[in-house]
């Protein structure tokens, strides 16, 4: 498991994907997540405008990033 650290209260889902590196451009992570290829708290995760918060996990395929945030926590 990854830990990736944010510096906001939560992060979007295709900003994430970005962010941790899974994909290069935005149009990659849309693909990815319509195809329902990304789990979020190991569940299938179809908006790409999912906020993400401190804890919550992503999974594509066998990686699994966690997320850490230094707002209100």
């Amino acid at each position: 498991m990854e830990v990736v650290e944010i510096k906001t209260e939560y992060i979007k889902l295709d900003q994430f994907l970005k962010l941790s590196n899974v994909v290069s451009m935005g149009s990659d992570a849309k693909m990815l997540i319509l195809e329902g290829l990304i789990k979020v708290n190991g569940e299938v995760e179809l908006r790409r405008g999912k906020k993400l918060y401190n804890d919550d996990q992503v999974q594509f395929q066998e990686e699994i990033f966690k997320i850490k945030s230094n707002q209100g926590v």
